[in-house]
């Protein structure tokens, strides 16, 4: 029986979007499909990992109402290797789906729709609130980075969203350092706080687009709603208990650097090549207007680098892991940071940038 015929993009396109949370081999074999439907003129595709769910819904007038569930992987394999422009047939037999494209067919097997586990919706909504689909995307890719990934202390392997008043907070630490970032929005809101799965972020990131259409955002009881153009993404949130980010953040670093940014970047890519590859260290040795990048490794092998800086003080001999340092430089799109010392080399270093005043970079240092 014929399900459908549309063009290879229209549905390679939705699928791409619910498929980045889609494991190729999971405990629960139906969890590795997508679920395909068609209703009252609707195609919808639709992926969970019981922890986050994102469906996407696109107009479709031509045949019959549906449902199926097949691989996605495999599906989006097939779709990705087809011809762009073909037109794609799907056709149902029993427990059978017929992908045919062109002299190609692919026969792939289907798993019952109604077996199919959707994410329990938890509709006990306690705030809702609308930002630009850009300015969004901006503001998670000021602190992402500063996820941790794989922590035993499991709050932070994602990141503290955060309203009150006319503003929305984005926090992300590890541990070793820590990036916040706050912007304005139009509705005045109550202080709620969630912690967002490091992978609902890095979802989330990907299908944002660079456009100032709004996304209408609601936060449940253990449940994060996202809703923009034809995507709804459903998350659980993480129980637990965020770290205070105001204590974390220093006040009183007096040893102020104006830096060029992409000048800094430079020297340290390059010194990172000699760096050691396990403990990446990296020495800031700050003296009257001078900065020494200095980077070495267990084979005795030595990267220096020199900047002028406007600096007249103490000097400081500091050291820190400069993934830390890549990663805020390269999310930045600015001219200049502003790199904050303390008096001691074991004192946190606060980055800022003088165009966006409230976003904030807290690095910790290592000891090398």
């Amino acid at each position: 029986m014929l399900l459908i015929q549309a063009d290879r993009d229209a549905l390679l396109k939705p699928l791409a979007t619910v498929t980045g949370i889609v494991e190729r081999r999971h405990t629960l074999p139906i969890l590795s499909n997508v679920l395909i439907s068609k209703q009252a003129g609707e195609l919808s595709f639709l992926a969970t990992d019981l922890e986050i769910q994102i469906s996407t819904a696109h107009s479709d007038t031509e045949g019959g109402d549906f449902q199926l569930t097949i691989s996605a992987k495999k599906f989006q394999d097939i779709l990705r290797a087809i011809t762009d422009g073909t037109k794609v047939s799907l056709e149902q037999d029993d427990n059978r789906l017929t992908v045919k494209a062109g002299k190609s067919r692919f026969n792939l097997q289907t798993l019952p729709a109604q077996d199919f586990p959707k994410l329990a919706i938890d509709t006990n909504v306690r705030s809702r609130f609308t930002v630009g689909q850009r300015q969004l995307k901006a503001l998670i890719s000021r602190v992402q980075y500063a996820m941790a990934h794989q922590d035993i202390r499991y709050y932070l392997n994602g990141l503290l969203m955060q309203t009150e008043g006319n503003e929305l907070r984005l926090v992300a630490t590890d541990g070793h350092r820590l990036g916040f970032i706050s912007g304005a929005i139009t509705q005045n809101m109550e202080r709620h706080e969630v912690i967002l799965p490091r992978k609902t972020i890095l979802e989330l990131y990907k299908l944002l687009a660079d456009i100032d259409d709004e996304v209408d955002i609601e936060i449940a009881q253990n449940q994060v709603k996202f809703a923009f153009g034809n995507i709804v993404i459903h998350s659980k949130v993480v129980d637990g208990k965020f770290p205070d980010y105001n204590r974390v953040i220093p006040v009183g670093n007096e040893k102020l650097i104006p830096l060029n940014r992409q000048q800094l970047l430079g020297s340290l890519q390059r010194a990172a090549i000699l760096s050691n590859e396990k403990f990446r260290g990296v020495r800031l040795v700050l003296s009257d207007g001078i900065l020494k990048i200095i980077c070495n490794n267990s084979e005795q092998e030595e990267a220096t680098e020199e900047l002028e800086i406007a600096y007249r003080g103490d000097p400081l001999d500091i050291g820190f892991n400069i993934g830390y340092l890549l990663d805020v430089l390269t999310n930045l799109e600015h001219e200049n940071v502003v790199f904050a010392f303390g008096d001691h080399a074991t004192s946190s270093t606060l980055v800022t940038v003088p165009e966006e005043a409230n976003f904030k970079y807290v690095v910790m240092p290592m000891r090398i």
